[in-house]
């Protein structure tokens, strides 16, 4: 079995190669012990003489018999080997004017002409025997041999032709199934591993070394970098939290050393820029914090989620309100998903007066979360950067605030992404702007939490 293991190739390319010249080598094999048990020369069990060389050789011994008697017992024999022949007197050597004789009886005739040279025509036997092909024996003798019909040639010549198909396919078949257990189901392992780890990198099962040698070191290099990824995941967090620790506590001080500041002026000033530089620290780091994708999938109700998220914006003064269906049970991560709709919903209060939150099941398994406003909007050009971290436009509504980094959408459209769904931005008529979100019910690859 080592050795057995030892010899076969390690390579796609010398595996496939392999593959293909074995299964040649045996359908040629194969094809050729079809060929000689099935494609042979009839006999008495076939009731037919079908080839031009049993025609002949029924021909030459026919005119070489010493006398007539002879040449009977001869033609007796063969028709007893279901030659079929019948002796006539010479003067018939063709069909009639206008009579057509069969393809099989003229490639007969053909070849008694070309390879053996005995005078042989296609022709119409006499009362109705169908077609045959006339072979003149002498100047006095002609002798008949029935040709049959197409049916007759199913033992040995489409019989052969099937077995030979189906032959081949079979060998097809094995290809495929080796493509498919050693080729393909690896590369297909490695797909899934690798969208395993785009979703959730805390997923550390390593991917198995197996099929041909490209395939194990596209794996190896796979494991490697998810190691590595893995790595640069826990040094982020790590360095989150110190960025945390190590901010929060001299602005927590500048904080308390303002509120000493007896100058009412400049304290509130002051104490108003901690808050904006306190918030701004928040944001990135809500954006870089990949707690996100570490929340396990769990079912809840959106219904419920979004009327509280309408509700805390309503206690502080705006006019948020929720519109759809009372209950709607959905898989998702609860907490990341009213992060990201808290975001688009404190977007869209800062540069309208009236949000309505909407929700419906969509087609195709999906449901979508809608916020609406009555802002100014913003401009198409601008509706794919405006996700992008940090972006600030002059004409974008976030320049006019004067809040946050620009993260809000993009810590948004990474939690949508995270859920495998979708996330748009659509003008609102007559005035406004609609943010559109779609969640796919149980996204690819993520299984709830138990």
């Amino acid at each position: 079995m080592r050795l057995l293991s030892r010899l076969v190739p390690r390579s796609v390319v010398s595996q496939i190669t392999g593959l293909v010249a074995v299964s040649v080598l045996l359908g040629i094999g194969l094809t050729g012990s079809v060929l000689f048990l099935f494609f042979r020369e009839p006999d008495a069990r076939d009731g037919v003489v079908l080839s031009a060389a049993g025609i002949a050789k029924v021909t030459q011994i026919f005119q070489s018999a010493g006398s007539p008697e002879e040449a009977d017992s001869i033609l007796d024999i063969a028709r007893r080997a279901g030659a079929g022949v019948v002796r006539a007197p010479a003067g018939f050597m063709g069909p009639p004017d206008g009579e057509r004789t069969s393809v099989l009886s003229g490639l007969i005739a053909y070849q008694l002409s070309t390879l053996w040279g005995i005078d042989a025509r296609a022709a119409k036997l006499p009362d109705g025997a169908g077609d045959g092909v006339v072979v003149r024996a002498d100047d006095h003798t002609i002798l008949l041999f029935p040709t049959p019909n197409w049916a007759g040639l199913w033992p040995f010549i489409l019989k052969p032709t099937v077995l030979i198909i189906v032959t081949m396919l079979v060998f097809v078949l094995i290809l495929s199934i080796y493509a498919v257990r050693w080729i393909i189901a690896p590369l297909s392992a490695l797909g899934a591993a690798a969208e395993s780890f785009g979703r959730s990198p805390d997923d550390d099962r390593l991917v198995h070394r197996r099929g041909p040698r490209e395939i194990g070191q596209v794996a190896a290099a796979l494991n490697d970098m998810r190691t590595r990824i893995r790595a640069l995941i826990d040094d982020r967090t790590r360095m989150l939290a110190a960025i945390s620790h190590d901010l929060r506590t001299p602005l927590t001080r500048l904080r308390l050393r303002a509120e000493r500041i007896g100058d009412p002026e400049l304290r509130d000033g002051i104490l108003h820029e901690v808050v904006r530089i306190s918030g701004m620290l928040d944001e990135t780091l809500e954006y870089l914090r990949p707690g996100t994708r570490e929340e396990p999938m769990s079912p809840v109700d959106l219904p419920s989620l979004l009327q509280t998220i309408c509700t805390e914006f309503g206690d502080v003064g705006h006019d948020v309100a929720y519109a759809g269906p009372q209950r709607l049970a959905w898989v998702c991560r609860p907490n990341a998903l009213a992060r990201a709709v808290t975001n688009i919903v404190d977007n869209a209060v800062q540069h309208g007066s009236a949000v309505r939150v909407g929700l419906r099941a969509g087609g195709g398994g999906l449901a979508e979360i809608e916020v609406a406003d009555d802002g100014p909007g913003i401009p198409a050009p601008l509706r794919e950067k405006v996700f992008d971290p940090f972006f600030k436009g002059d004409d974008t509504r976030s320049a006019a605030s004067g809040r946050g980094f620009g993260l809000g959408l993009s810590i948004a459209r990474d939690v949508v992404r995270g859920h495998g769904g979708g996330i748009e931005l659509r003008d609102r008529l007559p005035r406004g702007l609609v943010v559109r979100m779609s969640l796919p019910r149980n996204p690819s690859g993520l299984r709830p939490a138990i």
